[in-house]
């Protein structure tokens, strides 16, 4: 253990964090996400959901303050009734560490999939909600 690190993010992870440079992104996914197809780096975090993993990803990693949406969620399927509650938790935990309000993109589901297939590394999660796969793009500690 060590101090100010969460215990959520396991040594693997705080790795990858570490590793990441300023443009790289981190996938953080649903337990229905196809991850260890989309991935030459994954890190399991069974057992836990994604927003207690997207908050203490955000403790350590900053946003991109360079691009107009540093992060992105799979949008809804077109005719799915689905309304993704969580992206408003989302929203909550990106102004927490950001300290402002940060516009999060929505991509198309192929869309998002080969976005995933090209991200630094892959985090699955065992969430349960639906649409609740985001990309995060680290930005620069200032």
């Amino acid at each position: 253990m060590l101090k100010s690190i969460p215990p959520i993010i396991s040594p693997d992870l705080l790795k990858i964090l570490m590793e990441m440079g300023h443009g790289d992104e981190l996938v953080i996914a649903d337990g229905n996400f196809p991850a260890a197809s989309h991935t030459q780096r994954l890190v399991r975090l069974d057992g836990h959901g994604v927003p207690e993993v997207l908050d203490a990803v955000l403790s350590l990693l900053p946003l991109d303050q360079y691009v107009d949406m540093p992060a992105a969620v799979m949008g809804v399927v077109p005719g799915d009734p689905v309304v993704p509650v969580i992206w408003e938790q989302y929203a909550a935990l990106t102004q927490k560490h950001e300290g402002k309000s940060i516009q999060i993109e929505e991509l198309e589901r192929f869309a998002f999939y080969e976005r995933a297939k090209h991200a630094y590394a892959i985090v699955a999660t065992s969430e349960r909600a639906q649409y609740a796969n985001i990309i995060v793009k680290k930005g620069c500690v200032l």
